[in-house]
């Protein structure tokens, strides 16, 4: 958490590195981004992987298209499969009770919020992105347009390939969200837990990626035994997670139809 807080402290400081549009300025950024690093206390390899980034364009292309903004409820369910996430996600629920029971007794979070949330963001697994997550990062961080949210986010990313949990060439979504439910890298440090409890934090490890996720939740407020529904007290917690309207809405319905 301490350095959490430096990155904090620094991000001001980084968003000076100078900014930019396209890819015309992302390797001189990089050379005064990587200054800041060493002051938020960046280590060699950690630097070594932000000198190896290069402009990531989908990211780009990705970020300037955000759909999920635009979709009507109805729309957006069909779209991301919600029946079928509802099926899978009983399914999973059903075949593995003891471990989705302690998961909500550890927590207060109804499995079901969970399992409808590792649906939607990877189909339980079975895509979590096709992207380097370093180079998805840096170049958000380097974009003008939301650097000052992005930069603690990147920060927090070479940390990650410091202490050896994620690497140079670690592979996750378009906008450097990470393993089974998403994390941007940030959120790896804040709310990662080790599930399984083989001393790493690692979020493509399914185990880990959950109770982070239910961590994450009842850190943000979530009160157990409270409702979730839009209008409920659990909902501002769910809207933390995602800041589409229809994603939020669409987790909560499918939280409700998993539970039964």
């Amino acid at each position: 958490m301490a350095l959490i807080a430096a990155f904090a402290l620094t991000s001001t400081a980084a968003a000076a590195a100078t900014c930019g549009n396209d890819a015309s300025g992302f390797n001189s950024w990089k050379q005064q981004f990587a200054q800041e690093a060493t002051a938020a206390g960046i280590g060699q390899r950690g630097l070594a992987a932000l000198a190896n980034t290069s402009y990531a364009q989908r990211t780009i292309n990705a970020d300037r298209n955000q759909k999920s903004f635009r979709y009507s409820l109805d729309e957006f369910m069909r779209i991301r499969g919600a029946d079928t996430i509802v099926a899978q996600g009983r399914r999973k629920i059903a075949n593995n009770p003891t471990f989705y029971a302690n998961l909500e007794a550890r927590y207060g979070v109804p499995a079901s919020v969970i399992v409808a949330i590792h649906g939607m963001e990877t189909a339980f697994g079975n895509f979590m992105g096709d992207s380097n997550v370093l180079s998805a990062i840096t170049t958000l961080a380097y974009d003008c347009r939301r650097s000052d949210f992005f930069t603690p986010h990147a920060l927090a990313a070479l940390q990650l390939v410091d202490q050896g949990s994620i690497s140079a060439n670690t592979i996750g979504a378009m906008h450097g969200e990470l393993g089974h439910t998403q994390f941007l890298p940030a959120n790896v440090i804040r709310y990662g837990v080790d599930g399984d409890g083989n001393g790493v934090v690692d979020l493509t490890n399914q185990t880990d990626a959950l109770y982070s996720t239910a961590n994450f939740l009842r850190q943000k407020g979530w009160q157990p035994g409270q409702g979730y529904q839009e209008g409920e007290r659990n909902y501002a917690v769910i809207q933390q997670w995602n800041a589409a309207g229809v994603y939020q809405k669409a987790i909560a319905i499918m939280a409700a139809r998993i539970a039964g």
